[in-house]
């Protein structure tokens, strides 16, 4: 288990330098640094797991935008200490599912300690799960297909092919769940794209269509995706099979 994180706030503040000490004597490796853009952003090999202490709402909402973006960009762990008015605008913009732990002041620094054990527990835990990137242009498909997975698998979504090729470049993936047919960029289009660089060529693809004639399958069989999957289909089919398919990528691993 990993114990590191990103302790963002005043620098000089009492309460900041008090939970730094309490972490640390809890043998975690903390690095500090305020709430500031290009701070954050030159430090190397940051931790994952952010500890944001609100001192000054106003002040910090140009980071809490960029933090916003790197939560899901970066697959952040944000845990957040601040007074329950500011908790209550900042839930509204972080996206839930990357909000480990929330903290209301005045906050106890020995069962903040204690807490924050538990945050990098789960969020290691969690890292252990399989990545499944979701491509589509409907955001509630997206979001469906998400609460379906998320208690097996790491998911992460993008709306547009070309969202899909940008977040490849940076995240690395087990699976990719593509929309067949989307705006702009097409999902065979998107496979072609990844199937043509090296980094890409041999991510596993099923598609996720609504169409189930013979044409549109014999139009992609070339590009070799692992499987074509109806959106109609009920979860459990749909997760069964991805379970299928990860059961023999394990299976031929040791073989």
């Amino acid at each position: 288990m990993e114990k590191r994180v990103l302790l963002i706030g005043g620098g000089k503040s009492f309460m900041v330098t008090s939970i730094a000490k309490e972490l640390k004597e809890k043998n975690f490796e903390v690095v500090q640094a305020s709430a500031n853009v290009t701070e954050v952003e030159r430090i190397e090999n940051k931790p994952k797991v952010y500890l944001i202490y609100i001192d000054d709402l106003e002040d910090m909402m140009e980071f809490l935008v960029y933090v916003r973006d790197q939560a899901v960009e970066d697959d952040l762990s944000i845990s957040i200490i601040g007074s329950p008015d500011e908790i209550n605008k900042i839930r509204v913009s972080v996206p839930q599912d990357r909000i480990a732990a929330i903290f209301e002041r005045p906050v106890n620094v020995k069962e903040l300690g204690n807490k924050m054990i538990e945050v990098v527990e789960k969020e290691d835990l969690r890292l252990q799960k399989k990545k499944i990137l979701v491509v589509d242009d409907d955001g509630t498909m997206l979001r469906t297909i998400k609460s379906w997975l998320s208690e097996k698998y790491q998911v992460f979504m993008v709306n547009s092919g070309m969202a899909a090729i940008t977040f490849l470049a940076k995240n690395e993936v087990d699976l990719i769940l593509l929309d067949y047919e989307m705006p702009v960029t097409t999902g065979p289009q998107v496979l072609k794209m990844l199937r043509s660089e090296p980094s890409t060529s041999s991510l596993p693809v099923m598609f996720l269509t609504v169409k189930s004639d013979k044409e549109s399958v014999m139009q992609v069989i070339d590009l070799k995706p692992e499987k074509y999957l109806l959106k109609t289909m009920p979860p459990a089919e749909l997760i069964a099979n991805i379970d299928e398919f990860f059961e023999k990528q394990k299976a031929k691993k040791f073989s």
